[in-house]
């Protein structure tokens, strides 16, 4: 049976490796789709949330106000609030026991809902739930469109984005700070993400269709 994979442009899997990697914990957020493929995420955004290197903790003020403001853009709820999207800083994207409580706890009541998992190895994890009728849940392939336009990375303004959503617990400020200073290194070196530069060379670059974890339909 043919599945439709989960498709992210490439201005939204740039975000999301630069999100991954600016910090030692996890981070989340919300996918945000095309207004006519709900399947194909322009971009990822994020909420205030507490984070360790093995959970997210959404804010709840803060889910309600991603809710109002994208109703307030004239986004229908399944392009804005159906694709929960965070990252594991090991190798692995499976989904940890945590995750699994906490999409069915926060996506159960959704008629679908996907669970995006990015690792820090570069490994994926896609699965949608249907909880509609007699449900069930399909694993979906991952890719690149890169038929979609490349715009000029913004990486300014996704770090200020991070710094203004993500606090990580007190145990690991030390080595989120460890990670920013690197970040700021970067920045002094000149290092920008332009089409020449090498976040297009992240091995996950190599194939226009990215290896997932688990069942291949």
């Amino acid at each position: 049976m043919a599945v439709l994979p989960l498709r992210l442009t490439p201005y939204a899997w740039r975000k999301l490796l630069f999100l991954r990697d600016l910090g030692p914990t996890e981070v989340g957020g919300f996918g945000i789709s095309a207004h006519d493929d709900l399947l194909l995420l322009e971009d990822i955004s994020l909420v205030k949330q507490q984070c360790s290197p093995v959970t997210v903790k959404f804010d709840d003020q803060a889910v309600a106000d991603h809710f109002d403001d994208y109703v307030d853009l004239g986004y229908e709820v399944e392009r804005f609030a159906r694709i929960w999207v965070h990252t594991h800083p090991g190798d692995s994207a499976s989904p940890s026991s945590t995750d699994e409580k906490t999409f069915a706890r926060c996506f159960g009541s959704s008629d679908w809902a996907i669970m995006f998992i990015l690792a820090d190895g570069g490994e994926t994890y896609a699965r949608l739930a249907l909880n509609a009728g007699p449900g069930g849940d399909v694993m979906l392939p991952v890719e690149v469109d890169f038929s979609r336009p490349i715009p000029a990375s913004q990486e300014q303004d996704w770090e200020q984005e991070y710094l203004a959503a993500v606090t990580a617990e007190p145990s690991i400020e030390v080595l989120r700070g460890e990670s920013q200073l690197k970040s700021a290194a970067r920045v002094s070196l000149g290092i920008d993400a332009s089409l020449d530069d090498d976040w297009l060379h992240d091995p996950f670059f190599y194939s226009e269709r990215l290896e997932v974890s688990g069942e291949r339909f």
